[in-house]
């Protein structure tokens, strides 16, 4: 007899009574959906001023929503089996945790919502979850490989916006470096910082697609796709970038020999590298804004630009204390003060999202009538910062050190069931949802969660731990029902 909600409708009937398969496709399908609608909402702050990153919530919001129905039905139907499990309740641990760090936080609203312009608080972080058991629940390999094509063409949308950024200066909060014009790419995420481990992510899917799809056009969508974001992360003037590029270059190079891919199509890694190189000549060319050099600005953008220009997230940093210049500075400098304050609130954290409220300097000498924004950006903040780009980091001196215990192991977890079920399929899906993850894992020692990004980063790790029965395992299956 056909299950039923509360004894209701057919459409009831139906979300109970799919099969692994079309759940599988129909999830797989909301999945690629979700993970573009918060870039696709950003189109409208980047349009116009007069419009906040509210709306990149707002897409966030939409996306999470699809996520947490799909993994709704999963869980119902039990797709979340032993198999994957242990990281799906690591994550939970990791939510609920969460809200015992927006208890203890100052501010409530900004703990659940996230600082606006940020949007990263509790209520992200339990989409984050939806996405991550959603992916996890995928049942076929033509899920999977719908994800790939999602995380794919989500680096394709933002490289296409990068392009008008960079030889427009349009679209973009990130046309200026203090006195300098160098129209750096942010795509649809925010931040050049964002902009290139979304590409990491992306690249790494698409060269492995390139060296092993059997279909003509896929292999040309996969190539074309490998040298445009290869070209536009050096236009995010990051380490990241490079960091990035070079990750995905390796991960590609191992994925040849492993998968066994043709040699002639190693072709995509010197090609990449070349289409990199392209970026660098035609900044050193002076066609972009009015620099002639090529150098990194990563302090620069995530303090100047993204933090106290874009968000208001903190005041301007303080140049006897960091050399905002220098990328090696910056980057030391972030990770040991974030380290003292964890030192100060190693169990909860100071709460999600609230790391620029516990850097201010709260002085009788700033006006108490500003606005939120106003006093924060006040000049007696000077030296204050919201983000630290080390998502290890961040998630300890925010959430607490239990919360990075639970990120940990669902990452952990996720990898090794990632290499287990490539072992044990021995498909290209399982390979590179498996490799987009370590990409992800390790881009994250550098880098820092978005909500325009992370939902492609949870949805791939949630992918990798999917609990997939292969052909010879259902054969097996159907073999030991006959005789029952």
């Amino acid at each position: 007899m056909a299950k039923t909600i509360f004894h209701s409708t057919e459409k009831s009937n139906f979300i109970l009574n799919m099969n692994e398969e079309q759940y599988s496709k129909l999830a797989s399908r909301g999945l690629a959906a979700a993970m573009m609608t918060a870039p696709l909402l950003t189109l409208v702050p980047e349009i116009t001023d007069k419009a906040s990153y509210s709306f990149t919530s707002g897409g966030l919001v939409i996306g999470g929503v699809i996520a947490m129905i799909i993994a709704i039905i999963g869980l119902m139907k039990k797709y979340i089996s032993k198999w994957n499990i242990f990281p799906v309740c690591a994550m939970a641990a990791m939510v609920l945790w969460g809200i015992m760090s927006l208890v203890k936080g100052c501010d409530l609203e900004i703990s659940f919502y996230g600082f606006p312009e940020r949007g990263e608080g509790l209520l992200a972080i339990l989409f984050y979850f939806c996405f991550f058991t959603s992916a996890a629940s995928l049942k076929r390999e033509t899920a999977i490989k719908t994800v790939i094509d999602g995380i794919v063409g989500v680096g394709i949308l933002n490289s296409v916006i990068a392009l008008i950024q960079i030889f427009t200066g349009k679209l973009s909060h990130y046309r200026l470096a203090v006195d300098e014009v160098i129209n750096a790419a942010s795509g649809l995420v925010m931040s050049p910082l964002f902009l290139a481990m979304l590409l990491t992510l992306s690249l790494t899917a698409a060269l492995i697609g390139f060296l092993t799809s059997e279909d003509k056009k896929r292999r040309i969508v996969f190539i074309c796709s490998s040298l445009l974001f290869s070209f536009v992360m050096m236009f995010t003037y990051s380490l990241i970038g490079f960091c990035g590029l070079g990750l995905a270059v390796i991960i590609a190079f191992i994925a040849a020999i492993v998968l066994k891919a043709p040699k002639k199509r190693l072709v995509c890694i010197p090609s990449c590298l070349i289409a990199a190189g392209a970026a660098i000549a035609i900044v050193f060319g002076g066609v972009i804004g009015n620099i002639s050099s090529y150098k990194l600005y990563d302090g620069v953008i995530l303090w100047w630009s993204d933090s106290y220009k874009r968000a208001s997230a903190c005041a301007i940093y303080d140049p006897e204390k960091v050399d905002i210049t220098d990328t090696l500075d910056v980057y030391t400098y972030l990770n040991y003060k974030s380290s003292e304050i964890i030192r100060k609130n190693p169990l909860y954290g100071v709460g999600p999202d609230q790391l620029g409220l516990v850097t201010l300097n709260f002085s009788e000498e700033i006006p108490q009538n500003l606005t939120l924004a106003q006093y924060i950006i006040h000049p007696n903040n000077k030296g204050s910062f919201d983000k630290v780009y080390n998502e290890y980091l961040y998630t300890s001196v925010t959430r607490g050190l239990p919360s990075l215990a639970a990120l940990v192991l669902t990452l952990l977890g996720s990898l090794i069931l990632g290499i287990k079920s490539f072992r044990r399929r021995k498909t290209v899906e399982a390979f590179t949802v498996c490799a987009v993850t370590a990409a992800g894992v390790l881009i994250y020692l550098i880098c820092c969660s978005c909500i325009a990004v992370a939902p492609v980063f949870w949805t791939a790790a949630g992918a990798a731990c999917a609990g997939i029965t292969t052909d010879k395992e259902k054969k097996a299956q159907k073999k030991l029902a006959k005789k029952k």
